[in-house]
């Protein structure tokens, strides 16, 4: 068994569990795309990445990259081209405190 996400247009529809052959069977199986959970930012827990990230509904499938990307977060994120995840324009803090980005000042913030 595997994971696969049904890619319409671009975007993750559907993630799903099942076997390739399976996949294979269906009409539409080259809008089908394997994904693996071990994924994150270009890493693998076990080798190599598949596709950068894990899957997600509403992720972009970029054909280019060979990779699933989550929405932005925030318009003045970027790209990370290594990841294929968004990057703050500034570095959030790493005092251990929790922090929220604000968007209208461009900075972080945090309640404590």
């Amino acid at each position: 068994m595997a994971h696969f996400a049904l890619v319409e247009h671009g975007l993750v529809t559907q993630v799903i569990v099942a076997t390739p052959l399976h996949i294979m069977g269906l009409n539409n199986s080259e809008d089908w795309i394997q994904t693996s959970y071990n994924a994150h930012g270009g890493q693998h827990s076990q080798g190599k990445p598949l596709r950068k990230n894990y899957a997600g509904v509403g992720y972009t499938y970029d054909r280019v990259r060979d990779a699933f990307i989550p929405p932005q977060p925030f318009a003045s994120w970027i790209l990370n081209e290594t990841t294929c995840l968004w990057d703050s324009p500034v570095p959030m803090p790493t005092d251990g405190k929790p922090y929220t980005w604000n968007e209208s000042s461009g900075t972080w913030t945090t309640a404590i």
